[in-house]
C-alpha cells in the first residue's frame, strides 16, 4: 500500500471522527448553523472514499483498453467532489429557511461549541497534509479533499462566531441566518473545486513557469538539433505529457537523432517525474524557425 493510498484511507478515519462530533453537537444544541456544519461533514466522509476509489484506479497500470494509464480518474473524483458540496449547500439552505421561519433557542451551548471547536482543529490539521501530500505526490484528489476541508474549517469558525453571537445577543435567528451564509461558502468552495478539475479534464497545459522550464531543458540538452516546434502539454493527474516535433539535419544518422532524442527526454525526466514524452524527429526542410531554437 503506498503514501497515496494511506493518506486517501486517512481521509476516511478522520472524516467519521469529525462527522460524530459534529453531529453530537448539533443534537445537544439544536443549532441549525452545528446542523449545517455537520451536513458539510457528512459530504467529506463520502468525498474521501469517492477520492480513494479514483486514486487506485488511476494507479492502474495502462492497459489495452486505456494506453495512455487511468490517470485523470483523479479528476472525476475531483468533480464529483465538488458536485456533492453543492448538493450539502443546497440542503443546508433548506434548513436555514425552514429555521428562519421557525427560530428555536439553543440548548447546552457552550459544550456543543467546544465539540464543535474540537472537530474543526482535527480538520485544520489534516486539511494542511492533504494539501501539501497531495501536491508532492502530484494528486488531485488529495489536494481537491484538502481544499474542501479547509473550507469546512472556515466555515466551522464562523459558525461558532455566529452561534456565540447568536446567543449573546438573544436573538436565536441569526442561528438559520448564519446557516445561509455558510450554505453560501460551500457552494463557493464547490464551484472552485469544480472548476480546477475541469481544467485537468479539458487536457489544460502546464502552467508557464514549468513550460519556460520545459523548453529551456530541451535548448540545453538538445546539441546536434536545429529546433524543436509544436510543443504541447497537458496534465493528467500525476503525470505530464509533453510532445513537440524536433528538426535535425538531413544527414544526421537514425542513431544519431534517436541518442539526442534520449538526451532530452532524460534531461525532461529528471525535472519531471512523471513525464511521458513524444518526440517526432524531422529533417530540416520541415523546419518553422520558431519554437524552441537549439543554438
Amino acid at each position: 500500500m503506498n503514501r497515496t493510498i494511506k493518506i486517501a484511507l486517512g481521509s476516511i478515519v478522520i472524516g467519521i471522527i469529525v462527522l460524530g462530533l459534529k453531529t453530537v453537537a448539533w443534537q445537544i444544541t439544536g443549532s441549525v448553523a452545528l446542523l449545517s456544519d455537520a451536513l458539510e461533514s457528512t459530504v467529506n466522509v463520502a468525498t474521501a472514499v469517492a477520492a480513494l476509489i479514483a486514486i487506485r484506479i488511476a494507479q492502474r497500470p495502462a492497459d489495452r483498453s486505456h494506453p495512455y494509464g487511468h490517470h485523470k480518474a483523479e479528476f472525476l473524483s475531483a468533480v464529483l467532489e465538488g458536485v456533492m458540496i453543492i448538493v450539502a449547500a443546497l440542503l443546508i439552505l433548506e434548513e436555514a429557511y425552514q429555521g428562519i421561519r421557525n427560530p428555536q433557542p439553543l440548548d447546552a451551548p457552550v459544550s456543543g461549541l467546544l465539540l464543535n471547536g474540537f472537530a474543526g482543529c482535527i480538520n485544520a490539521v489534516w486539511c494542511m497534509v492533504l494539501i501539501r501530500q497531495g501536491r508532492r505526490l502530484k494528486s488531485p484528489a488529495l489536494v481537491a479533499d484538502g481544499q474542501h476541508l479547509l473550507s469546512d474549517v472556515i466555515t466551522s469558525a464562523g459558525v461558532i462566531l455566529g452561534v456565540v453571537l447568536a446567543i449573546a445577543a438573544d436573538r436565536p435567528i441569526l442561528d438559520p441566518i448564519l446557516a445561509g451564509l455558510v450554505a453560501v461558502n460551500i457552494l463557493w468552495s464547490g464551484w472552485k473545486v469544480m472548476s480546477a478539475s475541469l481544467g485537468g479534464l479539458m487536457d489544460k497545459a502546464v502552467s508557464d513557469d514549468l513550460l519556460r522550464d520545459i523548453r529551456s531543458t530541451i535548448s540545453d540538452h538538445a546539441d546536434g538539433a536545429i529546433e524543436a516546434h509544436d510543443l504541447r502539454t497537458r496534465h493528467a493527474g500525476r503525470m505530464t505529457f509533453i510532445d513537440f516535433h524536433l528538426v535535425v539535419d538531413g544527414d544526421t544518422p537514425v542513431a544519431q537523432a534517436h541518442a539526442i532524442c534520449d538526451r532530452i527526454e532524460a534531461a525532461l525526466k529528471k525535472r519531471l517525474d512523471d513525464a511521458q514524452i513524444t518526440i517526432h524527429v524531422e529533417p530540416e526542410h520541415k523546419a518553422k524557425h520558431s519554437g524552441v531554437l537549439v543554438l
